[in-house]
């Protein structure tokens, strides 16, 4: 296993994550993610933590808090050898002040999280995504607040536009509160879109990148292809879910598995491999139903892509240009560290 420093703090992770949005919830929508019990559950976090990772990530609405809870039983003894991350935002009951990221609902599921975790301390907590109805002062006081109590260590953040995380980062400073030191987002080759925005964004202001979803909800493990699925079975039969372009997405499955077989590998192998070559990734999230799922993903930190293979998946992945990014990108533009004649640029353009 590799390991990754998380962002600009002086933790290092392994360069895999186990997600855990397969755990719990037989019953519900969760159903069609995983709804494992309590022995899968042991049996894929003890493959995980035999196989060199120590970062876990989970949410308080996984399952309705049954997967913070299958996870800390999981753990047990060796939650010490584990960065443990989980997020709030999302409704946990009924009630009015049940959802969001008020002072109120922040404090209260935080120490749910932490009763259900089994711990005393959250390695990382993660807001689930925006809320527009809290200030973020309100928002990012209160993670202050918890991690002067010890109860958490460094805070993050998932699904937020690059606007919403600078301006967060800017209220931080200003008023000498906890910074996000992480985001969450979604991103594989299927789904490049960060790549705009959010990307540069981290790369500037030396965030750590935890991609969800990089099989873009099963769509890239190699069993959906132009002549249909091989799994009816398969959770995006089911749950379809990131979207996908189809036409694009066939195309990228099918130069992906020409590299998997110059490098005797699986589908899903070259699209883990292929964000663990991405400067701004810092830990790839993965979720397993089954002990096969996990060992063949697990398998993807070995896949080293040369230049020619990363070239090829780049090529036929690319994002369409939309303005800024191709005002930003003429020839008249300047590069960082670029040596160029401008008076021929200047002629060009």
């Amino acid at each position: 296993m590799q390991f990754q420093q998380l962002g600009n703090t002086g933790v290092f992770v392994s360069r895999l994550c186990l997600g855990a949005m397969t755990f719990g919830g037989k019953g519900t929508m969760f159903d069609a993610i995983g709804a494992l019990g309590q022995k899968e559950t042991d049996e894929l976090v003890g493959q995980s933590l035999d196989g060199g990772i120590n970062f876990i990530d989970t949410a308080n609405i996984y399952a309705a808090g049954e997967s913070e809870m299958l996870v800390g039983k999981a753990l047990g003894a060796r939650r010490k050898d584990v960065v443990i991350a989980t997020k709030v935002f999302g409704r946990m009951g009924p009630g009015p002040n049940e959802v969001g990221l008020s002072r109120l609902h922040i404090m209260q599921s935080a120490e749910a999280s932490l009763k259900r975790l089994g711990t005393d301390y959250i390695d990382l907590y993660q807001i689930h995504g925006f809320d527009p109805l809290t200030p973020l002062e309100e928002t990012l006081g209160a993670l202050s607040d918890l991690v002067r109590q010890g109860k958490v260590l460094y805070i993050g953040c998932s699904n937020l536009a690059a606007w919403q995380i600078m301006k967060s980062l800017g209220i931080s400073e200003a008023r000498g509160l906890e910074k996000f030191v992480t985001l969450q987002a979604y991103y594989s080759i299927a789904g490049r879109e960060l790549e705009r925005e959010l990307v540069p964004l981290i790369e500037d202001q030396k965030l750590g990148l935890l991609p969800w979803s990089p099989l873009a909800g099963g769509f890239l493990s190699g069993k959906f292809t132009r002549a249909g699925s091989a799994d009816q079975d398969a959770r995006r039969t089911k749950f379809n879910f990131p979207p996908v372009d189809l036409e694009k997405g066939y195309d990228i499955v099918e130069a992906m598995q020409k590299v998997a077989n110059r490098h005797g590998a699986s589908v899903p192998q070259i699209a883990l491999a292929w964000l663990l070559h991405q400067p701004a990734v810092t830990s790839v999230i993965i979720g397993a139903k089954k002990a096969s799922q996990l060992k063949d993903n697990l398998g993807a930190i070995e896949v080293k892509l040369p230049a020619d293979d990363l070239a090829e998946l780049n090529k036929v992945s690319a994002l369409r240009p939309e303005y800024p990014g191709w005002m930003l990108n003429l020839p008249s533009t300047r590069k960082p560290g670029e040596k160029r004649d401008w008076s021929q640029v200047a002629k060009q353009s």
